[in-house]
């Protein structure tokens, strides 16, 4: 017999204060909203790319999931109805809305459902979590009826089935969905000026449009802290989260036109090392890089302080959760002995390629100083976000880059070699396999720390900070998510008093 289950996630310079007139938020339509973000995206298919700067733009907006993610991690229906769980934990089924359409009229059914997560799993998917619908077999039951049985337990399914790779998307509109994003969401793309900004337009043929306060949302793109600052003292921006506004805070906690969110994450900063590369294949040479760097220090320099060094690809407050901090910790005499026993000849000229968000571009600089004490030469080169998806992401062509993992159960990436930091270790695949497959929760918290333990002892990258992010929004907006277990914008949900 079926047994129903509720499954909760496991799983910039300061500016000179501002004179400006307060109408700029008064004349605002209370049916509009503008929003900034640091990242454009480079594409609207989440099911196409990696990035979250995509799900901040779509997911939950124009594309729609069985399930959805909420602030506090938990997770509820969407365009599921329900759902069962076999006590075996492999087989579910789902009971889906009716009377769902999609944004050409289409109606979205048990087998677009097979349809999406077929694709998904495909040969020539794109789909940066690939993995996750190749272990699943779609079964469709009915017209309103799908089954998915895995082949592997995959204890946080339906958390993984409420992000933006597990949308679910109109078969006639996929080849276009990175331009013209067709979905079942409460909004339409009305335009996208490349380099600019994006505006989604409420959809009348929702159903819940009339619940729908905001008719017209607009994002606009900075990524540079002080024009994030000055945007929101100007009031030409409504709400801008995760914003790069520390060193300026007082100017937003102290006016009354703001309210100032601290949300809590489950992200990883990282400095990423190409593992393929030598002589970053030495496990040396990567422990030395990782004793090379003060991780306080880094947390200063590039989130103003607001952050929790970590020492695994795993974060405080994740089930399992065990401290690896000292595993690779701070030491410089350390790190030239290691290098030295790899046979390095210093100094090492490396590639260190970062990416536009100010935490990288600032962090960058001090890890680069950092590294130039034991012999390392990391030599900054500053990309756009879309070259380093195409060229460090893509093409893996770099040996060092500072960047921010969003996503709270990613360790499974590090089972896949062909990852762009290319780590690959047996010892870590059982270990995560036995994770997920563990029946008692107890020994999956076991081999989940034992998983942990092992990407630090391998210095597979070196894990910098668990960051606290920043929301400043105006005053009297209301529904804002107050932590971000995934990066998400559900504009629905927002409404001003």
């Amino acid at each position: 017999m079926l047994k129903r289950r509720t499954l909760l996630a496991t799983g910039a310079a300061a500016l000179t204060p501002l004179v400006l007139p307060t109408a700029a938020f008064a004349q605002r339509k209370k049916d509009a909203l503008v929003l900034a973000l640091t990242l454009e995206p480079t594409g609207l298919d989440p099911t196409a790319k990696a990035g979250a700067e995509i799900s901040e733009v779509v997911l939950y907006n124009v594309f729609e999931t069985l399930t959805k993610i909420n602030s506090d991690g938990s997770v509820t229906p969407l365009l599921a109805e329900s759902w069962e769980v076999s006590p075996d934990l492999k087989t579910y089924t789902f009971k889906l809305k009716r009377s769902v359409k999609f944004q050409n009229g289409e109606p979205f059914n048990a087998n677009t459902v097979k349809f999406s997560f077929d694709r998904a799993a495909a040969a020539n998917s794109t789909n940066k979590d690939k993995r996750t619908f190749t272990n699943i077999a779609t079964q469709v039951v009915d017209e309103h009826t799908v089954v998915l049985i895995t082949k592997e337990i995959e204890p946080d399914l339906l958390f993984l089935l409420g992000q933006s790779s597990a949308v679910l998307v109109e078969p006639k509109t996929v080849e276009t969905n990175a331009t013209k994003p067709v979905g079942t969401g409460p909004y339409k793309l009305e335009s996208w000026s490349k380099g600019s900004g994006i505006v989604l337009a409420k959809w009348d043929g929702y159903r819940h449009a009339e619940a729908v306060q905001i008719r017209k949302a607009s994002f606009r793109f900075i990524s540079e802290p002080a024009a994030q600052t000055a945007a929101l003292l100007s009031g030409d921006v409504d709400l801008f989260p995760h914003a790069s506004v520390s060193r300026s805070l007082p100017q937003f906690q102290n006016d009354k036109r703001f309210q100032v969110v601290f949300n809590a994450s489950r992200g990883k900063t990282i400095l990423a090392i190409n593992n393929k590369r030598k002589p970053l294949d030495d496990v040396r040479v990567r422990r030395a890089i990782s004793a090379a760097i003060d991780r306080k220090a880094v947390i200063e320099a590039a989130v103003d302080g607001r952050g929790v060094p970590i020492g695994s690809h795993y974060v405080p407050g994740a089930p399992g959760y065990i401290d690896t901090t000292g595993i690779n910790a701070y030491n410089v005499e350390k790190a030239r002995q290691l290098l030295a026993e790899a046979g390095v000849k210093t100094p090492l000229e490396l590639d260190f390629v970062l990416p536009p968000p100010p935490y990288a571009r600032q962090g960058g600089e001090l890890i680069a100083a950092q590294l130039a004490k034991v012999g390392i030469v990391a030599k900054i080169q500053n990309v756009e976000w879309a070259q380093w998806m195409s060229g460090t992401y893509g093409n893996k062509n770099y040996d060092l880059s500072l960047i921010l993992h969003v996503e709270p159960f990613d360790l499974v990436n590090y089972t896949k070699p062909e990852y762009y930091w290319g780590y690959q270790s047996a010892k870590f695949n059982e270990a995560f396999d036995k994770a997920r497959n563990a029946p008692r929760a107890a020994d999956r918290l076991r081999y989940l720390g034992d998983a942990q333990r092992l990407l630090a002892e391998d210095a597979a990258n070196v894990f910098l900070f668990q960051p606290q992010f920043i929301t400043v929004a105006a005053r009297n907006l209301r529904g804002l998510w107050k932590d971000t277990p995934i990066f998400v914008n559900d504009i629905a949900a927002l409404y001003w008093a």
